[in-house]
């Protein structure tokens, strides 16, 4: 059976749905106003895994994956501006041109990694009449007040605030660098509803003015929205523990009073040089960087070699044994060929159904996927012996079948024999090729219309002098 790490009761417990075999996932995701870097990659193959085991074990899984593309403030409570309108500044564009813009960038990271994509990927900006309903409700049930045109959750009204964090009273404060908002009767109380200036864009009407919601409140109705006031499963990175997912419980419960999660988990880190990787210290590698120096594949599998509850530490070493990895599995899998189906010999079933255990055994223990992968190797070293051997084409068959459903299938890694790197660089030369073709035939309007389109598509164009043009992938 499935264990997993509940961040809530520091223990693992057995996954049981409430309704089986349907399962509730609601995990937080990327506030869009950058590129996306490893250490979300990290945090979004975790839970990508998390979702096909689950389809593996058979349930029926929905898979919620917000967008914050409004409310999320730089000091990441209730001061400062919000991310999105700092970043339309800079780029000189509109909040929601930036938000369409790094949504869509995160999509094709994501998509190279390997990630499914979830069910559903509400945006806060879309889900203002919901989470307007929530702050009314915990109004009228006295717990949340108004003050300076704000609109605050009272935290001494929720006694459980700061169970899932273990910080007590004088731990929590605001959880922020910032000290608190003057007009708070709590330091420790947090922003439903901020009043917005008139510099602020992003902003809707409300009962208590124009406005627009604090950051811990989109999730809540979100998730409510989608998969009932309890969940079966919440995840998220270990930043995100407090404030964000300590609020969240506290407006959930308070306003319903139900359990909102039944499972926590989180993950843990990208580090480099034993310090997290982020955008505030500057020390962080994006994805679509990385990709230009290593298969995606390579990325995804670097990341499963560390649990993801552990912190992973970045480095080149670790990605180059990452690849001798996937070479490994693809030589493999290479060497089976494209079989046809039969009765497989009782070696090759032995071997199967003790990689199967094994690696099941590992999954099962909180999502152990180095535990997993170590099995599969294993299978690799046989698989390879016996290769050396006579076997019938119902042996490989049964062979590769077993290597795609727990590889390909379950950790989600691609065993595609060409690189991937190399058609994608292949295919920039010859569309640069093109434009400067075209540019040099005089043939413009030609010529911007294959700019605008590549544009679109994610590639960007730089005309070079002499008439030629440089395509590169914009991922």
């Amino acid at each position: 059976m499935l264990s997993l790490y509940n961040t809530m009761t520091r223990e693992k417990e057995e996954f049981t749905p409430m309704n089986p075999p349907f399962a509730g996932v609601y995990v937080c995701g990327p506030t869009v106003y950058g590129h996306s870097h490893l250490g979300h990659g990290k945090s979004y193959v975790s839970f990508d895994v998390l979702l096909r085991y689950l389809r593996y074990l058979e349930y029926k899984v929905r898979y919620v994956q917000n967008i914050t593309d409004v409310g999320h403030l730089t000091d990441d409570a209730d001061a400062g501006e919000d991310k999105l309108q700092k970043q339309a500044r800079l780029e000189k564009l509109e909040p929601m041109e930036v938000a369409e813009k790094y949504t869509a960038s995160y999509f094709r990271d994501m998509d190279l990694l390997g990630n499914l994509r979830p069910d559903i990927s509400p945006r806060a900006s879309g889900h203002i009449p919901e989470q307007i309903e929530l702050v009314k409700t915990l109004f009228e049930k006295g717990h949340a007040y108004e003050a300076g045109g704000n609109v605050y959750f009272d935290v001494s009204s929720f006694p459980g605030y700061g169970r899932l964090s273990g910080r007590t009273a004088d731990d929590q404060r605001t959880g922020t660098r910032v000290r608190s908002a003057d007009d708070k009767r709590n330091p420790r109380d947090f922003a439903l509803w901020k009043s917005a200036g008139e510099d602020h864009i992003l902003q809707w009407n409300s009962p208590w003015g124009w406005g627009y919601p604090g950051w811990h409140l989109e999730c809540s109705a979100m998730a409510m929205r989608y998969l009932g006031e309890t969940i079966d499963i919440h995840g998220g990175g270990l930043e995100n523990v407090f404030p964000h997912h300590e609020c969240e419980i506290a407006q959930s419960t308070a306003a319903t009073g139900k359990e909102f999660v039944r499972y926590w988990m989180h993950n843990n880190m990208v580090t480099v040089d034993g310090r997290k990787m982020g955008k505030s210290l500057g020390n962080f590698t994006l994805l679509r960087d990385l990709y230009q120096r290593w298969e995606p594949m390579v990325v995804r599998l670097y990341i499963l070699r560390s649990h993801y509850r552990s912190p992973l530490d970045f480095s080149d070493e670790g990605l180059a044994g990452a690849k001798s990895g996937l070479e490994r599995l693809i030589s493999f899998k290479s060497r089976l060929g494209s079989p046809e189906k039969g009765s497989a010999s009782e070696a090759v079933l032995d071997l199967v159904s003790r990689t199967e255990t094994d690696f099941r055994k590992a999954m099962d223990d909180d999502l152990n996927t180095p535990g997993a992968l170590a099995s599969l190797f294993e299978y690799v070293r046989a698989g390879n012996i016996l290769l050396e051997g006579e076997l019938s084409e119902a042996d490989k068959h049964q062979m590769t079948v077993l290597l795609d459903t727990l590889a390909t299938d379950v950790l989600g890694v691609q065993l595609a024999s060409e690189s991937s790197g190399g058609s994608s660089e292949e295919l920039c030369r010859i569309l640069g090729e093109l434009r400067g073709y075209l540019r040099k035939n005089k043939l413009f309007q030609e010529a911007d219309k294959l700019r605008d389109d590549l544009s679109n598509a994610g590639f960007s164009v730089r005309d070079l002098p002499g008439g030629a043009s440089e395509v590169t992938a914009d991922l």
